[in-house]
């Protein structure tokens, strides 16, 4: 299943709105010119994200994307979410009913498509009346979803030889040099494989990587740094680095590796507002920028340290600090004219202030649900089992916001508004085993009152069985037995 699928509805509707007003935002129209981009943007088609049909917006509409987006510098992406509804998750177009029917048509059909699903419904609404209306298609297919009702489908084993269709494109399409207007309006970040081997503290000869985000416009290095691996973990921490340093772009643009491809990666790029551009498969000429610095790395930078023969992976990062800060960016660059750092001073700049380290730690996490188990009220993520405070235990599917490479930091979000609840942590069964228990924190669906209501006695209906029972003028259904007479007498 793509990506998209799992997608909540106001996300796909706030990225393809992003999408549009993006570019505006990282190359920001000159004075009196906005009215006549939003009108060439108001003439195309784009892509609804929904039913994938082709859909036009108005000036209006795309204006008050565009200042939407602009005064929240933070989180653009989230000022053009679709506020939530006040009937979100309850499905009030599908009666009970049919709700039953279509579970059921769902487990005696797991491989139709929604479509199918809808066009037997309506038959059966049709001939019973008392099913209640007929939903639309968006209803019947936004309650399967919910319920977790998705199609089986049988895996297709197809060949698609990517080489060959990127080779075929390139024959077809013209290729043009494109250049950012302005500072920060786009990065590019890769992996290089290093041509040199590191000596490890494990007493092991390496291949190291190297990690290299380039701005666009003034080709100046916003962070380099060597790894070990190339790990969505080492991504995030060198572009972390990197907007620590320089500030945050409005555009990225990566290849298509497993790192740039992670959930964390993703997640936390839109969650700063950077458009995530990633180049076709077999592509590599479009990223053509960063594969022209891999040559100054290795002309220069590598060529100078040939001769040292326990090269370490601290040396080596310490030597390619020196040499990007002191020499790269300070001299001429042939296609500029000037030095990457000048451009980089003088040239106009559409980046944003850096977050806090805690921001960006929190921000490159991706979101996941997990079951809570009613017995010990703890939940499992990646092999381990985290407590969940007793106040949220009503809740039987927690939000979780988390890094693979760090399960100290897991949150508990609410899945609508994207907000923090509490930390959650590992269990701790030695602690848990000093017979010590905490009391319970109140429970916010719990209608109890703050005392404890004393016992009312008899139940109303006993009291009014026994009432019935005497006015009937019945004998006793029972004779006493003569020890209980006897203790009556005394």
């Amino acid at each position: 299943m793509s990506r998209d699928d799992d997608e909540r509805p106001q996300e796909r509707w706030a990225r393809l709105r992003f999408a549009i007003i993006g570019p505006l935002l990282a190359a920001p129209p000159e004075r009196g010119e906005l009215g006549r981009e939003l009108e060439c943007l108001a003439a195309k088609s784009w892509q609804h994200p929904i039913t994938k049909e082709a859909i036009t917006f108005g000036v209006s509409t795309l204006e008050r994307w565009f200042y939407a987006a602009r005064q929240a510098r933070r989180d653009p992406v989230g000022a053009l979410k679709r506020p939530v509804r006040k009937d979100a998750g309850q499905h009030p177009s599908l009666s009970a009913a049919l709700r039953e029917v279509l579970r059921s048509q769902y487990h005696e059909h797991k491989s139709w498509s929604v479509k199918l699903h809808v066009d037997n419904l309506a038959i059966l609404v049709a001939k019973d009346p008392l099913l209640g209306e007929m939903p639309s298609y968006q209803s019947v297919r936004r309650f399967l979803k919910a319920q977790g009702l998705h199609r089986q489908r049988r895996p297709r084993h197809s060949d698609r030889p990517g080489a060959e269709r990127a080779a075929q494109r390139r024959e077809e399409l013209e290729v043009r040099s494109y250049e950012a207007t302005h500072t920060h309006g786009l990065w590019h970040a890769d992996f290089h494989h290093g041509s040199r081997k590191v000596l490890t503290a494990q007493g092991s000869w390496e291949i190291p990587l190297l990690l290299g985000v380039l701005d666009d416009h003034s080709r100046l290095a916003c962070h380099l740094q060597w790894y070990q691996d190339e790990s969505a973990e080492s991504f995030v921490h060198g572009l972390s680095q990197a907007i620590q340093k320089r500030g945050l772009p409005r555009a990225l643009m990566t290849d298509n590796g497993g790192a740039m491809r992670a959930a964390e990666s993703v997640e936390g790029l839109s969650r700063l507002g950077i458009i995530h551009e990633r180049t076709l498969e077999y592509s590599p000429y479009q990223n053509a920028k960063q594969e022209v610095f891999w040559a100054q790395v290795e002309g220069r930078l590598m060529a100078m340290i040939e001769g040292v023969d326990n090269l370490t992976l601290e040396l080596l990062n310490e030597s390619t600090q020196a040499w990007v800060e002191l020499d790269y960016h300070r001299n001429k660059h042939s296609e500029l004219g000037v030095s990457p750092l000048e451009r980089y001073l003088e040239a106009p700049s559409v980046g944003r202030p850096s977050p806090s380290s805690e921001e960006l730690r929190r921000a490159f996490r991706t979101e996941v649900v997990r079951t809570q188990r009613r017995s010990d009220g703890t939940l499992s993520l990646m092999g381990r089992r985290f407590e969940v405070p007793s106040r949220y235990r009503h809740l039987e599917r927690l939000h979780l916001h988390y890094a693979s490479w760090d399960l100290s930091t897991v949150d508990l979000v609410d899945p609508r508004r994207g907000q923090v609840l509490c930390p959650l942590y590992p269990l701790d069964k030695a602690r848990n085993a000093d017979a010590q228990r905490r009391r319970l924190e109140p429970d916010p669906s719990s209608l109890r009152a703050s005392e404890p209501t004393p016992h009312s006695g008899m139940a109303p209906l006993l009291h009014q069985l026994l009432a019935d029972y005497a006015a009937t003028g019945l004998p006793p259904a029972y004779l006493p037995h003569p020890v209980e007479t006897k203790e009556e007498n005394e």
